[in-house]
């Protein structure tokens, strides 16, 4: 059974920083594209980055680009989504995902995604 568990997140002002973990178990972790999103409440859910491989520059979209940095341990299993200089128009439920890396599926569209983790909440105040 994949299993995809989340820990960080929280409450921090304005210009702070969060960092995210996204543990894996269940499947090989190597070979999975792993992607972070968001939702706020009354949006849909969005793309935040992606990390493919450890080797791999990882992208991000053009609003956290510069602030957010997806990254990953093969070792441990578990993918990161370091988030630097946050502002209040971050702060939403933040989500891992995993997908195979040769899907051929879009790395930034959420329904590209076979599993997800539980959320966790970041709440960023002004």
């Amino acid at each position: 059974q994949v299993q995809l568990v989340q820990s960080g997140g929280g409450l921090v002002q304005a210009g702070g920083s969060l960092r995210l973990s996204c543990e894996a178990s269940g499947l090989m972790f190597s070979i999975h594209t792993m992607g972070w999103f968001r939702q706020a409440p009354g949006k849909e859910r969005e793309f935040v980055a992606y990390v493919s491989r450890s080797d791999i520059t990882p992208d991000s979209q053009d609003s956290t680009k510069g602030r957010f940095t997806a990254s990953r341990d093969d070792a441990k299993n578990t993918a990161y989504l370091q988030m630097n200089n946050l502002k209040p128009e971050d702060t939403a439920v933040y989500y891992c995902a995993a997908k195979h890396r040769i899907s051929g599926l879009s790395d930034q569209n959420p329904i590209s995604y076979n599993f997800w983790g539980q959320g966790t909440q970041v709440t960023v105040s002004s």
